[in-house]
């Protein structure tokens, strides 16, 4: 991980727009996720609009990473790779996407139904979704990265979840991964100051089983170690002015399935022209 860079008003701006291609990239992909499309297929979707909007996949080649996403299914929790075979009935599907335009990225990620889930399942997604707000609202001046891991750690661990440990959010900039790790575990009053220009890549991994984790030998491919299923939500956040502002947003998944929410209220300069 790299040396934490504080950004500029200007530079808030650039990862702003890089984060919102990676929103739009997600919302497109919303209504082409379904029982029988394959990741790969998803993949060359993804990298299409991308480069019809200027910029690059951040991923692709990124530590020699050979796909525009990550795509990880049920008990896969990141880094899973595309390949052609079928979304079945009662998946769920992480998918994480990275674009880099005007010098800066973005990076965020969201879990996807497959058609009808188990209920069980279901509140995971719900759990590890609102414990990503519970992360952003405690990225505030006079708070510190152990502030920030303690509410996402309390919050589902509390509703019986496991909080992975060897993965953690990051800084965001220039760099895919600055300065400084944000680990979504931790002690209240511990760890780096929050300061106004730091931008943070917030990104909860929740296990419905244990915390434990293990990994495919195709070097990549992260999953639980029982087998069960992982949810990961993730949203680039600027610290402006002491409060945490939203660079990203879920809304062009919401406007693609039809689905109305308010989690991010409160959190954006401006609203979405969508």
């Amino acid at each position: 991980m790299g040396a934490i860079v504080l950004k500029s008003l200007e530079e808030i701006e650039l990862i702003r727009e890089s984060a919102l291609i990676v929103s739009k990239t997600l919302g497109v992909l919303a209504s082409e996720i379904k029982p029988g499309v394959t990741s790969i297929k998803l993949d060359e979707i993804a990298e299409t609009f991308i480069r019809d909007h200027n910029a690059e996949p951040g991923f692709l080649g990124l530590y020699d990473f050979p796909n525009t996403l990550c795509v990880s299914p049920n008990a896969q929790i990141v880094h899973g790779i595309p390949n052609d075979i079928p979304l079945e009935e009662g998946d769920i599907i992480s998918i994480d996407c990275g674009v880099l335009k005007n010098g800066f990225y973005g990076d965020h990620a969201y879990t996807f139904p497959v058609g009808n889930i188990d209920s069980k399942v279901e509140k995971l997604l719900q759990v590890a979704k609102a414990s990503l707000y519970e992360g952003i609202r405690s990225f505030k001046e006079g708070n510190r990265i152990g502030d920030l891991g303690y509410k996402i750690q309390r919050f589902c661990e509390g509703n019986g979840y496991g909080v992975v440990r060897e993965l953690v959010g990051h800084g965001l900039g220039i760099v895919m991964h600055e300065g400084p790790e944000v680990p979504n575990y931790g002690r209240r009053g511990t760890g780096k100051k929050f300061l106004n220009g730091m931008v943070l890549a917030i990104e909860p991994m929740i296990n419905q089983g244990t915390y434990r984790i293990k990994q495919l030998n195709d070097g990549w491919t992260i999953l639980t170690a029982d087998g069960k299923a992982s949810a990961h939500f993730e949203h680039n956040v600027a610290l402006v002015n002491g409060k945490p502002e939203l660079l990203s947003s879920f809304q062009y998944i919401y406007s693609a399935l039809g689905i109305v929410s308010d989690e991010e209220e409160g959190l954006r300069k401006n609203p979405l022209l969508i």
